[in-house]
């Protein structure tokens, strides 16, 4: 296998490593919020924030945690014949069935950043050209001439109404994080059919 491509395996295995260990303590996160879900409610003035707030939680902890969980093979199988196959006959049948997952997660992305684009408050039909400039504009010009950018923020039509571009925009990371750890995979099958492990 080329260095490049090695390279390129354990940097996204790293990235997703760390990012993946600090996503599972969110579940401590969710369990806070719905403890003071229960609790308001029981002693207290039921709070407006809670629903939602698991709900986000509990998106960031998936989405940032899927990739690590690709990794580390945890991720849940069909697992009616492949236990039982030998590593070469695993890594063809990943290498070929990955093409159907990477498809899936740039369909999931594109909707994702669509729908970024439009709770930013960019109702045009060109959000990827937007989602550029804004990013540029961040970047060259800073925050100030960013928000100039910006439209009628999206909220939640809850009576907490939150906004929604942050989790939109952490669930566009999740996938984006999740099609490099599946690149990756398949990298690495390649590896094993060609003997290298990686």
């Amino acid at each position: 296998m080329p260095s490049l491509i090695r390279g390129y395996i354990r940097a996204i295995d790293a990235l997703n490593r760390v990012i993946g260990r600090a996503a599972m303590y969110l579940i401590f996160v969710l369990i806070g919020v719905l403890l003071w879900s229960s609790t308001s409610k029981v002693f207290l003035t039921p709070s407006m924030w809670t629903l939602e707030t698991a709900q986000f939680v509990m998106v960031a902890y998936f989405v940032l945690g899927g990739p690590y969980s690709i990794q580390l093979g945890s991720n849940v199988r069909m697992d009616l014949f492949y236990g039982d196959w030998s590593l070469k006959t695993k890594a063809w049948v990943d290498a070929f069935t990955v093409f159907f997952l990477l498809f899936y997660l740039g369909v999931l992305l594109y909707g994702g950043l669509v729908s970024t684009a439009y709770s930013l408050g960019y109702f045009g039909s060109e959000p990827f050209a937007f989602l550029f400039n804004l990013g540029w504009t961040f970047l060259t010009q800073g925050s100030s001439a960013a928000g100039d950018m910006i439209g009628f923020l999206e909220r939640s039509p809850t009576a907490w109404r939150p906004w929604l571009w942050p989790i939109k925009t952490l669930l566009c990371i999740g996938i984006f994080l999740m099609i490099l750890q599946s690149l990756a995979e398949f990298f690495r099958d390649i590896g094993r059919l060609r003997g290298v492990d990686i």
